[in-house]
């Protein structure tokens, strides 16, 4: 089943499905029955069509009650998009945004769209006249942007609309500013039905113990930009977009400008065609961008942040999340680009560089979002930790390393295994570290002719040495990230040497 996207919807093809009308009816049941002040959350995932049904509420609400609507927004981009889509429901409204300064007209209009800081200011300025606004409904409801306007409509009906029943603000709980939620249809069921794109989500595992957490609860810009713009997280990214986008359109979300351009730059280097877009990007510049991405087949974006809301493009072929996050609503948006359906596009792709899907749950996977509005502090603090996920991680040598290494029948090393075995043996545990190292310095010698170009092939094998350090380390229980590091850097240095003693075992053995 194929259905209209976003474009069409504005063009004037208005005809509502039943999940959207069930959810609709559900909403004008519960405002029919409450008190003309209550506060009411509604959740439908993205791409599920939250535009369309609160259009379709506000012309429902308008032809039965004798009282103005505001529909409030946090960027210009959301503002015009449902100011257009209102107008194809036949709703006439105004946008305040900032170029409004006087409102002389204002009698003229029963719904107004605006900016929340926009709105507070013309309110301060006694500019508009809130006394008749019956109804009030907040899009991307989960900011808290708009909690300083609740009090200018103490007597309105509140209609909170998101994807993601969460707060920004971990401090400043949903359930402070709405009475209950109403849940629509899930992504799997909208997969089902024929709504959404099914997506397939490649994972890669990624060390994060450099990550640091700010005061808003997110890693911070500066710990994503040191990590992920590291030569071997810019090689990872690139192979994975390789392995599993190649010739797609791609949109690329990161946590930094730095690791944004950085990631032009491989690619740009690697011959493919890219663009970067953050939002220092000038307004001219960005539209030329957007353009060229939405009519060129194979285009990749790279981007920072800007097109998490209010960005729809339908044929995104490839989400990659080139950063962590632990911000849920973050993770649904920026899987949201991608999940519009084409006549010629039933699936999309995500490639996740930040443990985001064990950390979270696969994007279809069901969630309770009762149980997060009620209990989000819960929620939170039951998230895998990165240690924890990081703990199930297991190290497969990519094949265009494998190929280096032909010649080696095994190049598989279980560190926990030979820890236990050692300590049967009353062995030092650093044994089983040397068993490591001999067994990477032999695969090196068997698959090189001298000894320079063994030296070589040891630089294939630092994410699988990294890899055992970290396996040992946790098997040691108490060790510090310290002595990982400085163990990482003896293992270095000792497979060097190791390399040369094995060769000349190998020379020895060929004389006699």
């Amino acid at each position: 089943m194929q259905h209209d996207s976003f474009e069409d919807i504005i063009e004037g093809k208005k005809e509502l499905y039943d999940y959207q009308k069930r959810d609709i009816n559900s909403i004008f049941d519960k405002m029919d029955n409450v008190p003309q002040n209550y506060h009411l959350l509604y959740q439908l995932p993205t791409g599920g069509g939250k535009t369309v049904i609160f259009s379709e509420i506000v012309r429902r609400y308008l032809e039965n009650h004798n009282k103005k609507v505001v529909v409030l927004t946090h960027r210009i981009e959301l503002c015009k998009q449902t100011s257009k889509m209102l107008s194809s429901f036949g709703v006439k409204n105004k946008i305040i945004n900032s170029k409004v300064k006087e409102l002389p007209d204002q009698h003229d209009y029963s719904c107004f769209v605006a900016m929340v800081e926009t709105l507070k200011n013309r309110l301060n300025d006694e500019k508009l006249q809130i006394d008749n606004v019956g109804l009030v409904i907040i899009d991307e409801a989960h900011y808290n942007s708009f909690r300083k306007l609740l009090n200018s409509f103490k007597n309105s009906f509140i209609l909170g609309v998101t994807a993601t029943p969460l707060s920004s603000n971990i401090k400043l709980p949903m359930y402070e500013n709405y009475k209950e939620l109403i849940v629509g249809d899930p992504i799997n069921k909208l997969i089902q039905n024929g709504f959404l794109a099914k997506a397939n989500t490649y994972s890669y595992d990624v060390g994060l113990s450099s990550l640091k957490v700010g005061i808003n609860g997110d890693y911070t810009v500066k710990s994503s930009d040191e990590l992920y713009s590291q030569l071997d997280m810019q090689s990872k990214l690139l192979a994975a977009y390789e392995e599993q986008s190649k010739g797609k359109k791609t949109l690329i979300f990161n946590n930094g400008i730095h690791t944004s351009l950085y990631v032009h730059d491989t690619f740009r280097e690697a011959g493919y065609t890219i663009r970067h877009l953050d939002n220092t990007t000038p307004a001219e510049e960005r539209k030329e961008i957007l353009r060229w991405f939405k009519h060129t087949p194979d285009a990749i974006l790279t981007s920072v942040g800007i097109l998490t809301t209010g960005f729809d493009e339908p044929s995104v072929e490839t989400i990659i999340i080139n950063r962590a996050t632990k911000s849920l609503t973050l993770y649904f948006q920026m899987i949201g680009r991608g999940s519009r359906l084409l006549p010629n596009k039933k699936e999309f792709s995500i490639i996740d560089l930040g443990n985001n899907a064990a950390r979270f749950g696969l994007w279809n996977e069901p969630v309770d979002w009762q149980h997060i509005f009620k209990s989000p502090e819960y929620y939170l603090d039951n998230l895998r930790e990165d240690a924890e996920i990081e703990m199930h991680f297991k190290y497969e040598m990519p094949p265009e390393i494998r190929e280096k290494f032909k010649n080696s029948l095994n190049v598989d090393f279980d560190v926990e295994e030979e820890f236990k075995k050692a300590l049967s043996k009353n062995l030092r545990p650093k044994f089983v570290i040397d068993e490591s190292i001999d067994q990477h310095a032999i695969m090196c010698v068997e698959n090189s002719e001298d000894l320079n170009e063994a030296k070589k092939l040891a630089k294939y094998l630092e994410e699988s040495a990294n890899y055992r350090v970290k396996v040992f380390c946790r098997c040691l229980a108490n060790s510090t990230k310290n002595y990982r590091d400085w163990l990482m850097e003896e293992y270095r240095k000792n497979l060097q040497i190791a390399i040369g003693r094995k060769l000349r075992e190998k020379l020895f053995s060929m004389a006699d």
